[in-house]
């Protein structure tokens, strides 16, 4: 059975240069059948393409409108970037391969969650942190702070000396102590520097959050995770063929789920590229939905953190000239966050 899909629409054309094919691209697909012109090539765009790390919404956007579904060369995988596919594919049980915290095969795992035990070593963690910085001219929050609260939380968790979890996580032995998903450390670092860069970078955002109630302090959180979302791509594998927009993936065929496309879909969100903590249309994809410590403390880690820096540094602000970027492209993230702790 060829993998090319049974059925592509587009709704517009798009230009761009034609890339080459490896010997593993199925046989028939749009990337092998790209028209004869070699200067100009109807073909579709891969996140991995030189300039994407800087801005892959561009791109994002392309594949959703006029390819919701291709063979990318270069991911050597199917593709799927419009929300209610991606949405579908992380919960389907038609996709195997894959672990994402929240997810319902990982909440039957986790019966025993202390929530008031989680947020009790997420604040003490984050004030220790803050004040640490307090006196600093200029700090950076993604090597001075980000980088330790969610180590330093789960470390605080598990009764391991947070010099010894630092260690173990170092040489990735911390799932041994906090199991697979509390050790996934590195996207909550990822998930806590977006979360701060998008407070920080607009004035009105501090002011509506310094002393703002738990349950908007969350809503800001969900909808940073969606607007830019540390993990962009995720890789799952179809278990027999499975419709999806623009065709059919064939049976066992990879397929590159982009979180970050999902995550800004006209068709499931207003006004998409806003960051916006009171929208009436609220959604991420980072996490699943279900029981989970690694999904309760990443919440709680960002709450605490926007508590303990503002109260730590009540004139905190984002140093003169300086402007978050964020960079990558399977995760992304900001790589340094320039503060003025005393304003």
């Amino acid at each position: 059975m060829s993998d090319e899909p049974k059925h592509t629409p587009h709704r517009a054309p798009w230009r761009g240069h034609g890339a080459k094919v490896p010997a593993m691209a199925p046989a028939g697909s749009r990337a092998a059948t790209a028209g004869a012109d070699s200067t100009v090539r109807r073909v579709a765009p891969s996140p991995l393409e030189p300039g994407a790390t800087r801005d892959p919404y561009r791109t994002y956007r392309v594949l959703r409108e006029e390819f919701p579904l291709t063979y990318d060369p270069l991911l050597r995988s199917w593709v799927l970037s419009r929300y209610a596919d991606v949405a579908g594919a992380l919960t389907d049980a038609r996709f195997t391969h894959g672990h994402r915290p929240g997810d319902p095969p990982c909440a039957e795992t986790h019966t025993d969650v202390d929530e008031a035990e989680l947020r009790s070593v997420a604040e003490r963690t984050a004030f220790v942190l803050a004040r640490r910085l307090a006196d600093r001219p200029r700090a950076d929050l993604v090597a001075d702070f980000c980088h330790w609260l969610p180590a330093g939380t789960v470390a605080a968790a598990v009764g391991v000396p947070y010099r010894d979890m630092m260690r173990l996580v170092r040489g990735r032995a911390a799932s041994a102590l906090a199991g697979q998903c509390t050790a996934q450390i590195a996207v909550r670092e990822k998930a806590l520097a977006g979360f701060l860069a998008d407070v920080l970078a607009d004035p009105d955002q501090v002011a509506a959050l310094r002393e703002a109630p738990a349950g908007l302090v969350a809503r800001a959180w969900t909808e940073s995770l969606r607007r830019d979302p540390p993990v962009q791509i995720v890789m799952r594998r179809a278990h027999g063929e499975i419709e999806v927009s623009g065709g059919t993936l064939p049976s066992g065929a990879p397929v590159a789920l982009l979180i970050g496309a999902a995550g800004r879909d006209p068709e499931r969100f207003r006004d998409p590229d806003r960051y916006d903590p009171l929208r009436d249309d609220p959604g991420q994809l980072t996490y699943g939905s279900g029981l989970c410590p690694a999904v309760a403390l990443a919440g709680l880690e960002a709450e605490y953190a926007l508590r303990a820096l503002f109260r730590a540094m009540p004139r905190l602000r984002l140093a003169d000239g300086f402007r978050p970027e964020r960079t990558g492209v399977i995760t992304r993230a900001p790589q340094s966050l320039i503060v003025r702790p005393g304003g």
